[in-house]
């Protein structure tokens, strides 16, 4: 740590006289052509914390009696004092939510602001974007420091999905004319018929979709039991409620408790399937509704070492693209080489994937479409054995990345995180290890990538 804060310091000495020189408006550093790499340096989109709390069984795990503003208010909490950041200085925290109506949960963050202890001075807005939420509030986030409407923000996500829940995963439409539009009428399905009609289309059999879960469980409990998760998950001090006698009991949620260790291709083989006679989607082998909330601290680099805190990871380039909705798990497919490609990258260059397993059939889809290393992908477990807390997602993964990427060193130095998003969407962002700042490493100039 005081290593790390010290070559700031030293790099800190270098970047002032850039950062200062604002006698005229035709410096170097003011010429978009001319930018230095120092300037480039300066200006990355850095994040310096990123927690989330355990990700729970909805209604019946350890969060099923906790309210989501309680849940969001723990990770808000979290990156401020772990960092020491006064809190009136963040200019916004954003939070991604989804299933909530959007006043109400609108109205729940900013209560949970106030539970954390930030000012009256401290906006909130949310943001839903399906499960791309929690994502999509940190590049919002990202988005609006790089375009100078504030300097440090927070992008977050909470979900209770003991509180809301929609019945079958599928969406409603009061417009009759829905029917008539075939692609409307598909954004109507519900999610386990869009997992069908992938593993239809692309051929993705039960037994590849049972050993993906198989897989997920088998890594997610390999990762609790090294302790490892300790570095990413806010231990939540809350109660829970026996629903028989009504008696309220403190308890500490620290641990992802949905987590089946000894999940195995047998057990997984005599599950019925849930959405179609004859498929192939289970219980199984799709993601866990859940209960969860993750936050992520963000500024620029300058900033973050002027104020001495150790960088986690570089924001480099976020997308979003458009499928066809009958199989919106394939959005991955499509998201990340987009994603990759704004960062100027090509996908082989990732070392580290987050990707949501909402279905075992889009995860296996994704990963075959783009040729990965199954041995960089969700190497802590996905969403089948983790769970999947909607709005919370995003954040979880970034937090889950970037810890993972931190540990791993030099030898990791992009990651992506992505997620298939219903109605026929895919999302992706792209982050670099943000430790290297020895060798300007990190550095972006005009005409390269730096890799």
């Amino acid at each position: 740590m005081e290593k790390a804060v010290e070559r700031q310091k030293i790099l800190l000495r270098h970047l002032n006289p850039i950062s200062s020189n604002s006698s005229s408006l035709l410096s170097p550093v003011n010429c978009a052509s001319e930018v230095s790499p120092m300037a480039a340096f300066g200006d990355d989109i850095v994040i310096v914390a990123a927690y989330r709390t355990a990700i729970c069984k909805a209604r019946r795990g350890g969060f099923k009696d906790t309210l989501p503003d309680d849940l969001l208010a723990s990770v808000l909490k979290a990156v401020v004092e772990r960092t020491s950041l006064d809190p009136s200085e963040v200019g916004d925290i954003v939070v991604g939510t989804v299933i909530a109506p959007g006043s109400q949960r609108a109205m729940e963050c900013r209560v949970a602001a106030y539970f954390a202890g930030f000012p009256d001075t401290v906006p909130v807005r949310t943001v839903n974007r399906q499960c791309s939420s929690g994502l999509q509030a940190v590049a919002d986030v990202a988005a609006s420091i790089r375009a100078g409407y504030y300097d440090i923000g927070i992008g977050a996500g909470v979900e209770s999905m003991s509180t809301d829940h929609i019945p079958g995963g599928g969406f409603h439409a009061s417009n009759p004319r829905a029917q008539d539009f075939p692609k409307a009428r598909d954004c109507l399905l519900p999610m386990g018929i869009t997992s069908e009609n992938v593993a239809e289309r692309f051929g993705v059999t039960r037994e590849e979709q049972d050993m993906a879960a198989v897989e997920s469980h088998k890594r997610a409990a390999a990762a609790i039991a090294s302790g490892k998760l300790k570095d990413e998950i806010i231990p939540v001090a809350t109660k829970i409620v026996d629903p028989e006698t009504k008696a309220e009991k403190a308890i500490v949620v620290s641990v992802d408790d949905g987590v089946r260790p000894n999940s195995n291709m047998a057990d997984l083989a005599k599950l019925k399937t849930v959405f179609k006679q004859n498929g192939s989607t289970t219980a199984g082998n799709a993601s866990q509704i859940s209960d969860g909330a993750g936050a992520v601290l963000l500024m620029k680099r300058i900033l973050a070492m002027k104020k001495g805190l150790p960088i986690l990871g570089v924001f480099r380039s976020f997308a979003v693209t458009g499928v066809d909705p009958s199989v919106m798990g394939i959005g991955p497919a499509v998201a990340i080489p987009a994603a990759t490609k704004i960062a100027g990258l090509n996908v082989s260059d990732i070392d580290l994937f987050e990707i949501n397993e909402a279905f075992a059939s889009q995860y296996v889809y994704c990963c075959k479409k783009l040729e990965l290393d199954m041995e960089k992908v969700n190497v802590n477990g996905g969403a089948i054995a983790i769970g999947h807390p909607l709005g919370a997602t995003g954040a979880r993964c970034v937090a889950t990345l970037l810890h993972e990427m931190k540990r791993r060193g030099k030898d990791c130095r992009f990651g992506v995180i992505s997620m298939c998003i219903g109605t026929g969407m895919g999302a992706a962002a792209v982050f670099e290890r943000g430790d290297s700042v020895d060798n300007l490493s990190n550095a972006r100039v005009a005409n390269g990538d730096g890799h």
